[in-house]
């Protein structure tokens, strides 16, 4: 394997590449500070300056992993159209990360839930702002601003569900943008949706 050069600044992004690969290989099991110090050119200890324990290097990875994330639905919604394009995007973009990085996507979710605070939730919050910006102006109806945040975890979970059927060998690739698509449209013809914006 070719190692990247690197210097003290930035040893920590090529800790972080090389612990997704590691990710995608093997899972999360096969994780080690030990191991990436080693795949990375550099002193066993060396990656303890930037991960104080293998639960920090965890953490740090799933906020890697929803920056990672949140930039590519950014990249996807420059493009622009109307909700129905820009969510079939979005949603494409979405099931094709956790296609690609699924043991990174379950450890950012799992991340999530087990800690309480810090800078892994600022990342996963800038997520859904993202998210919540491309739905479009919301309802004015205060009682219905519930229905956003519904709206919001529903297409997370309804993506994040085509992916694991793709993952687990169910069904292939082809067939989960038929369902992509097939979700978005249901999605955005929903009650559901109505309470959630000011649709036109």
């Amino acid at each position: 394997m070719t190692q990247r050069p690197f210097h003290h600044g930035n040893l920590r992004a090529v800790l972080l590449d090389e612990a997704t690969a590691v990710l995608r290989e093997s899972g999360v099991d096969g994780l080690s500070l030990r191991d990436l110090a080693r795949r990375a050119g550099v002193s066993h200890g060396a990656p303890r300056s930037h991960f104080v324990d293998r639960q920090a290097l965890l953490d740090a990875l799933a906020e890697f992993g929803f920056e990672r994330l949140t930039a590519e639905v950014r990249r996807v919604l420059e493009a622009g159209g109307d909700l129905p394009v820009r969510f079939r995007r979005v949603a494409r973009a979405y099931v094709d990360f956790a296609i690609d990085d699924a043991a990174l996507m379950e450890l950012m979710f799992q991340a999530k839930v087990t800690q309480r605070a810090g800078r892994l939730h600022e990342a996963a919050g800038v997520l859904f702002s993202v998210l919540d910006g491309a739905l479009g102006p919301a309802a004015d109806a205060p009682s219905d601003a519930d229905a956003r945040d519904v709206f919001k975890m529903l297409f997370a979970a309804t993506m994040q569900g085509i992916a694991a059927l793709v993952s687990s060998g169910r069904i292939a690739r082809a067939q989960a943008d038929r369902l992509v698509d097939a979700a978005v449209d249901t999605m955005l013809e929903s009650s559901l949706r109505e309470r959630a914006t000011r649709s036109s």
